[in-house]
């Protein structure tokens, strides 16, 4: 089996599609914990920019919206995101016609399945994404994402904010998406050290204040708090969080 390892850009994937597409027995990824048969042959893949081109216009003649769902898909966190686009794509230059609704073949599944990940918990941080207040004025939302997608939450909270500066920090993945009032961009950072405004720790005083208020103790419900918000997001809610750490 040959093995094409990339370097987790979309240009590398593309390429190593450009590569591997004619050879059935291959495989892409850009784990490093990729299981290994005996006769594997690991080839590191390079990103050619004219490879991924004709890559993605092969695949665009074909389906309009495919790249699109295909980078969808390749923030996943799910270790064979690559082999999954690679069948997809295999299937729809198969084709030659686009496959998103063609529900009888297993490639186009678990495409969508992974794809349906990614959406879904961009849908959820929109709404459970908390932003606190630092002592320079601008707000830091600390979180930990199953999935890449703090570059496709930006634009969501610079509407939303407008001129006021912000930071996203995924601190799995140690990535910041920074808003400056005018631009967004995102880069891979260390630890965070952010001091809150007096404003922010008076708030989330009263807020854990309230909350000890409504939880009746002798009625828990957690479990209808978890239907309302995975018990992963806890530890970034103040309300949750006793201590005050972050």
């Amino acid at each position: 089996m040959k093995i094409f390892v990339t370097d987790g850009s979309s240009d590398s994937f593309f390429t190593a599609v450009f590569d591997a597409y004619n050879c059935r027995d291959s495989l892409i990824t850009s784990s490093n914990d990729v299981q290994m048969t005996f006769d594997s042959e690991i080839i590191s893949v390079q990103p050619d920019p004219e490879k991924s081109r004709r890559v993605q216009s092969g695949i665009s003649r074909c389906d309009k919206g495919a790249i699109g769902d295909i980078l969808l898909v390749l923030r996943s966190s799910d270790g064979l995101k690559e082999q999954t686009a690679l069948e997809y794509v295999r299937r729809l230059m198969e084709r030659k016609s686009p496959i998103d609704r063609a529900y009888n073949l297993p490639e186009v599944i678990l495409f969508n399945e992974t794809k349906e990940k990614v959406t879904g918990e961009l849908h959820k941080m929109k709404g459970f994404l908390r932003f606190m207040e630092s002592s320079s004025g601008a707000l830091y939302a600390p979180y930990s994402p199953d999935n890449d997608i703090t570059e496709l939450l930006m634009p969501h909270f610079a509407e939303r904010f407008k001129n006021q500066r912000f930071v996203i920090h995924d601190v799995k993945r140690k990535l910041a998406g920074m808003y400056d009032g005018r631009e967004c961009i995102t880069a891979y950072v260390g630890e965070a050290e952010i001091y809150l405004s007096e404003y922010e720790l008076v708030f989330q005083t009263l807020w854990k204040k309230y909350y000890r208020a409504v939880n009746i103790e002798s009625r828990p419900h957690e479990k209808q708090m978890k239907g309302y918000m995975p018990v992963r997001y806890w530890k970034f809610l103040p309300e949750k969080n006793g201590n005050g750490d972050l």
